[in-house]
């Protein structure tokens, strides 16, 4: 096997680029305004430079380079496909980068497909390895490409698709045995389309991260669930993989797949409830009729087993609500660090700027004696303040203990927060009217790579990384 498996669960942490100790500064979040007016001062890395190219600023002594760009001829033959959004990177065996990326395409996004701007070059597709063909004439155009790159000269030395005939991939997650669980964020099902869609959608797929410049067989686990599903998280100490849900009354769900690391031999689903209070809100919204969910107080759980979870009605949240599952408000990014994680939600909160959660998991998660040492859950930041922070999307956490968080607004700002709590702008798009999405750091946290998705490009920047001041 050409690329490294991770050989201890410190090595996945280090190589996935994650860490807890920069969530630690989150706790500043309690009181965002003592800090909201130095954010583009001296803090961080230091003020924002203008650039002369137009599309990014970033702070003196950090550079950006556009790697990949939408309708460039990958080495496959194909056209580099549009709308990038969740990344994951890899090492290989020769220390090069192997980064899959997702690209959340629907069906009839001909502009951002790989097979030409009216798909007439589909015919040389191997449709077999498509998961939707659309009967020949409209297969779905999301899915995933990988990317070699060498962080010695900075240059991308192999690109190709790697998934194909999927909806919408949006975000997923890496995982300890080196694959990327990519995520339809989208519920479109067969007759869709003017009767063109085959299959339903709405599921996880799994891509290994290899270098071999083949399609991969599209096949989804249809065990974790049908639904808009946004981001994924695997605990490497027990292979439960978490779940976050990309609507505004989504839940937040957890797959015990029957043998760890074999997600396609099939599992449990189940949602997470509040000890304290069935079909509990937690997101906080002005007029909510429920209490709010109390900052920085940790709240017991326990889970709920989810059935006809591959219904075709969209319905899987609101069953799972009404047998006293909690509800969330836009779950997107999530990450695990070192038996804990956490999860952003998009518009949760008062005025709707975002939450972060924590999730410790009980000692016995996901085994028959968990109630008697249940997990707990923690609304560990909602800023309510949008010169902090707006619209939290994907994560990830350096190495070395920063959080990065890409904002999803059409003026976005990639926000960092160091171990201390002290927070900094580390990027600022001011090229085009897009989210950030994706950012992850490369194994060895030289390079950090994220999308602008509506202009179809993915960056790599460098810098000094560890001066902060």
């Amino acid at each position: 096997m050409e690329e490294k498996s991770f050989n201890s669960r410190r090595q996945f942490l280090i190589n996935s680029g994650v860490a807890t100790l920069g969530f630690m500064g989150l706790n500043q979040f309690l009181n965002p305004l003592a800090e909201a007016h130095e954010i583009n001062g001296c803090l961080g890395y230091g003020p924002l430079q203008n650039d002369d190219k137009g599309i990014l600023n970033l702070p003196k002594g950090f550079e950006y380079k556009i790697i990949s760009k939408k309708g460039k001829i990958m080495d496959d033959g194909w056209w580099t496909p549009g709308r990038p959004d969740g990344m994951g990177a890899f090492e290989g065996d020769d220390g090069k980068v192997i980064l899959v990326r997702n690209h959340e395409n629907s069906p009839d996004d001909f502009e951002n497909g790989a097979f030409g701007p009216e798909n007439e070059n589909l015919a040389q597709a191997e449709l077999d390895k498509f998961y939707e063909k659309g009967k020949g004439n409209l297969p779905a155009l999301g899915g995933t490409t990988t990317l070699v790159y060498n962080e010695k000269t900075g240059e991308v030395e192999q690109e190709f698709m790697s998934l194909a005939g999927t909806v919408r991939n949006c975000a997923g997650g890496v995982t300890p045995w080196n694959s990327w669980l990519t995520c339809e964020e989208s519920v479109v099902k067969a007759g869709d389309y003017s009767g063109n869609l085959e299959k339903d959608h709405g599921f996880v797929f799994e891509v290994l991260a290899k270098r071999d410049g083949k399609l991969q067989n599209a096949i989804p686990i249809k065990e974790m669930g049908r639904f808009n599903h946004e981001a994924v998280a695997v605990d490497p100490r027990t292979g439960i993989v978490f779940l976050t849900e990309d609507r505004g009354d989504g839940l937040f769900y957890r797959y015990i797949p029957h043998v760890p690391g074999k997600l396609y031999q099939g599992g449990k689903l189940q949602a997470l409830c509040l000890s304290w209070g069935k079909g509990r809100d937690t997101r906080n919204w002005k007029g909510q009729q429920e209490g709010f969910f109390p900052v920085g107080k940790p709240q017991s759980i326990y889970w709920i087993d989810l059935e006809d979870i591959g219904s075709p009605h969209d319905d899987l949240r609101y069953r799972g609500y009404g047998k006293g599952a909690a509800r969330f408000a836009r779950g997107e990014g999530i990450w695990f660090g070192e038996n804990e994680l956490y999860f952003a939600c998009t518009n949760g909160g008062e005025i709707g700027a975002g939450q972060v959660f924590k999730y410790i998991p009980g000692e016995n998660e996901g085994k028959e004696n968990e109630y008697k040492t249940p997990g707990s859950l923690e609304l560990f930041a909602e800023p309510n303040d949008r010169d902090l922070l707006k619209n939290c999307d994907n994560v990830a956490i350096a190495p070395w203990g920063d959080l990065l968080l890409c904002e999803d607004h059409p003026h976005p700002f990639v926000v960092g927060i160091t171990p201390e709590g002290r927070f900094y702008k580390l990027a600022e798009n001011i090229g085009f009217e897009s989210e950030f999405a994706g950012g992850v750091f490369s194994p060895s946290g030289q390079t950090y790579f994220v999308n602008i998705q509506d202009a179809g490009i993915t960056l790599a920047i460098t810098g000094p990384w560890r001066n902060l001041r």
